[in-house]
C-alpha cells in the first residue's frame, strides 16, 4: 500500500507559497449540470500554489471525465508553475481510470487570468471550482463561487477573522438553498480510519466524551523573504503564512484539523477558549506577526475540555495526532485504536485498509455531481471549525476569556479596506522591518 500524501508531497517542484486573488451575476444552478457538448465536467482552479496544484492534480485524477478549463492566481508565474507542473506529470499509476493528466488540461493563454479580480473570470467559465488561495481570500471567493451556481471545494480554512467566517456562513445558507455541493479539504471526514473509529464512537464504545486532546508540533513550514521592489502587499502575499489576515496563524492553517477532528467527534463546538502563546523562537522580521506556538484550553457547553497545543520550533518534540477520552474508554486517532479505562485495546482498524483521503474527498465529490447528486455541505461545518481556532488564537494574543458567539458576532475583520498592490496594509512594519505583534495582557478585544 502506498503511504498516504499530503498535497504538498503531491507536487514535488511546486512551492506552498498560493496566490491571492476577489463579485459576478447569478447563474441558475440548472445551468451547469455537466453542460458542455461532451458531457464533460468543467474546473476552474483558483490559487495556483502548491496547494492548488495538488488540488487539481486529485480532481483531474478522479474517474470521472474532467476538463480543466480555467486557472486564475494574483501572480503570474505562480500560474506559470502549476501549468508547467500539470501539464509534465503522469500519474495514471495513481488511477487506472485517470490517464494522463495533461490530456484532462484544456486551459488557454486566453483562460490564464491574473490579477486580484481573476478569480472572477475563472468561475464564469467553470461547473466546479477549487478554491486554494491564501484562506484570507477564501470568503470573498466563496461568496462569488455560490451566487455564480457553482459547485465548490475549497481548502481549509476558510477565513481568517470573525467577519469573513460571517460572510462564509451566509453563503453557506445559500448554497444550500441552491443545492450545490461543497466539499471542504478536512480530509480526515473521508479517511477510513477516522470513520470507522467515529462509528464506534457512535456506537456507544467510549462512552459520553468527557475531554480530548490535540497537537500539532512541529519544525513549521516554508520563508519567503522580502525581495527588491516589491510593494508591502506583494511581499505579503508572497510570504503569506506569516500574516494574520492572510494565513491566521499556524493555529488556524494547520492546526484546525485536529481541532475539527474533536468538534466533529464531540459533534459541537466549544463555547468559549482561554490560552497562553507567544514567540519563543520565531522573532525575525521574516515570520511577521504570528506566535510560533499556542496552547489552548476550549470548554463545551457540557463542561467538556479540549486541550490543544500546537507550536513551530525545531528541535522539539514532533506530534500530529487527536486523543479523545470517554467515560468507558479512549479514542487514539493516531494509532487507530480504542482501548477500555484499562489499557486494553477493544479496536484497532487494520491499516491496511486505510485510503488516500486527499484523494477521496474529490472522488466522491464528482462522482456526486456527474451524477446529478446534492450529497455534500461542508460550508458550515468547515466555517465553525475555522471560527474556534480564530477563537483559540484570539484567547492567546489577548490572554482574555472569549465567548464564541460574541466574538463570531464582533465583526471583527483583519482585511484591507481594498485589495491593490498599493493598498494601506493591515499590518505595517517599522522603520527597522519588524511587525507588531499582539502582547497578551496588552492585546484585548473586548473590555
Amino acid at each position: 500500500m502506498k503511504p498516504i500524501p499530503s498535497r504538498r508531497d503531491f507536487i514535488k517542484q511546486s512551492t506552498l507559497a498560493a496566490g491571492s486573488l476577489m463579485a459576478m451575476p447569478l447563474v441558475s444552478n440548472a445551468e451547469f449540470f455537466n453542460s458542455s457538448a461532451d458531457d464533460s465536467i468543467k474546473i476552474a482552479l483558483i490559487g495556483c500554489g502548491g496547494r492548488g496544484t495538488g488540488a487539481a492534480m486529485q480532481a483531474l485524477l478522479t474517474k470521472q471525465n474532467i476538463k480543466l478549463v480555467a486557472m486564475a492566481d494574483a501572480f503570474r508565474d505562480r500560474l506559470d508553475d502549476c501549468y508547467k507542473n500539470l501539464m509534465s506529470s503522469d500519474l495514471s499509476d495513481w488511477s487506472s481510470a485517470a490517464g494522463n493528466v495533461k490530456e484532462k488540461v484544456k486551459v488557454t493563454e486566453e483562460t490564464k487570468f491574473t490579477g486580484f479580480d481573476a478569480y472572477k473570470k475563472a468561475i464564469a467559465l467553470a461547473d466546479v471550482v477549487i478554491l486554494a488561495t491564501p484562506p484570507g481570500f477564501r470568503p470573498i471567493h466563496f461568496e462569488e463561487a455560490v451566487n455564480q451556481g457553482k459547485h465548490i471545494f475549497m481548502e481549509k480554512p476558510v477565513a481568517t477573522d470573525p467577519a469573513g467566517i460571517k460572510r462564509v456562513l451566509d453563503a453557506a445558507t445559500i448554497a444550500k438553498q441552491k443545492k450545490l455541493n461543497v466539499v471542504v479539504g478536512l480530509q480526515r471526514h473521508y479517511q477510513n480510519s477516522y470513520l470507522e473509529l467515529y462509528k464506534r464512537l457512535k456506537d456507544g464504545m467510549i462512552g459520553e466524551i468527557v475531554s480530548a486532546q490535540a497537537w500539532w508540533n512541529n519544525e513549521g513550514v516554508w520563508v519567503n523573504m522580502r525581495q527588491p521592489a516589491q510593494t508591502e502587499m506583494e511581499y505579503q502575499m508572497r510570504n503569506w503564512y506569516y500574516f494574520n489576515w492572510l494565513c491566521g496563524d499556524h493555529i488556524t492553517e494547520q492546526h484546525i484539523h485536529n481541532i475539527d477532528v474533536v468538534n466533529w467527534f464531540k459533534g459541537a463546538y466549544p463555547v468559549k477558549a482561554q490560552g497562553m502563546g507567544g514567540r519563543e523562537v520565531r522573532k525575525g522580521k521574516e515570520f511577521g506577526e504570528i506566535f510560533d506556538h499556542h496552547y489552548v484550553e476550549f470548554q463545551y457547553a457540557d463542561g467538556s475540555i479540549l486541550n490543544s497545543q500546537c507550536r513551530h520550533i525545531k528541535g522539539t518534540m514532533s506530534k500530529v495526532d487527536e486523543q479523545i477520552a470517554g467515560t468507558k474508554g479512549t479514542i487514539y486517532c493516531g494509532a487507530m485504536n480504542i482501548t477500555d479505562r484499562k489499557g486494553n485495546v477493544l479496536y484497532q482498524f487494520d491499516k491496511a485498509r486505510e485510503n488516500n483521503p486527499y484523494q477521496t474527498e474529490h472522488d466522491e465529490l464528482f462522482a456526486a455531481i456527474a451524477k446529478g447528486e446534492y450529497k455534500f455541505d461542508d460550508a458550515e461545518n468547515g466555517a465553525k471549525s475555522t471560527m474556534t481556532c480564530i477563537l483559540g488564537r484570539m484567547a492567546t494574543y489577548s490572554g482574555q476569556v472569549l465567548e464564541f458567539e460574541k466574538t463570531l458576532n464582533s465583526g471583527i475583520s483583519l482585511q484591507p479596506s481594498r485589495y491593490t498592490w498599493d493598498a494601506d496594509m493591515p499590518s505595517k512594519p517599522d522603520a527597522n522591518g519588524f511587525y507588531p505583534v499582539a502582547v497578551p495582557g496588552v492585546t484585548k478585544y473586548f473590555s
